[in-house]
């Protein structure tokens, strides 16, 4: 029988989720606000997301923003999958590399960020978009790591044994068992990395460099000039990408469930 959740806790959920999401909204709420303020709404409009759109400066760094996060999550996810699977077959050692991948994980963005900087700045690379990429490869691929090795934890070892029984090769052992086993974590490694990315500040406001920003450091400039409206559209368009993202990322992850659960079966 399932248990019935108590009123107390239903209270309690609901007014978490009203602290969380309640900034969201009223920043969303106001960005259609046609007075230019947020101390009073006087008409609908969308005149703040018409000029976003039009603005080519921020235009060219949304996409800068897109393709760093694109990349970074590509590379961090094939890196992080492959040091997944060594940290799986390790013998020795394993807890010893599993806890320096954490580290990284909960170590302030600022050392990150400085660490960064200093290691460009020693190694001769210029601050901008290698800079910054390399940077969010870097950070994303602990989270990789995170996200693939439950799900390798989880197959059970018979299936390579029983691969290997019936003449498949090691490279055919990984790409048609371990591979389409471990999709879901591979997948929900690189959304993670991908919203990692879209959403750091403090390590990109290190390395990037004069003629290339991102878009969290922008509406850090932004908002530094003073309240606008502006920042308002941006920031909901932004909200309004993760949450696509988020609802890709559960679609993928509800339909691998489904097909280990038939596999299994």
């Amino acid at each position: 029988m399932k248990e019935k959740t108590s009123p107390i806790a239903k209270l309690y959920l609901f007014a978490v989720i009203l602290i969380l999401y309640a900034p969201i909204f009223y920043l969303i709420y106001y960005s259609f606000n046609s007075g230019g303020t947020m101390s009073g709404f006087e008409s609908f409009t969308f005149d703040y997301y018409i000029e976003v759109f039009e603005d080519v400066r921020l235009i060219t760094i949304v996409l800068n923003t897109i393709v760093i996060a694109l990349l970074s999550a590509l590379f961090a996810t094939i890196i992080g999958t492959l040091g997944a699977l060594a940290i799986h077959l390790m013998k020795k050692r394993q807890n010893t590399i599993l806890g320096l991948n954490n580290v990284l994980i909960v170590s302030p963005d600022v050392i990150i960020g400085a660490s960064f900087l200093i290691l460009f700045t020693i190694a001769g690379i210029g601050l901008g978009f290698t800079s910054v990429l390399l940077s969010h490869i870097a950070f994303s691929i602990p989270i990789v790591v995170l996200m693939v090795l439950p799900k390798l934890a989880e197959m059970n070892p018979s299936l390579i044994d029983a691969a290997r029984d019936l003449g498949a090769s090691r490279f055919d052992v990984f790409t048609k068992v371990i591979i389409p086993y471990i999709n879901p974590g591979i997948f929900a490694g690189f959304f993670m990395a991908l919203t990692y990315s879209l959403d750091d500040f403090a390590v990109t406001f290190f390395v990037t460099g004069n003629g290339f920003s991102t878009l969290s450091v922008e509406i850090y400039s932004m908002a530094r000039r003073g309240i606008s409206l502006h920042i308002n559209a941006l920031s909901t368009l932004l909200f309004l990408v993760t949450l696509l993202l988020v609802a890709i990322y559960y679609i993928l992850s509800q339909r691998g469930a489904l097909k280990i659960g038939g596999f299994r079966r």
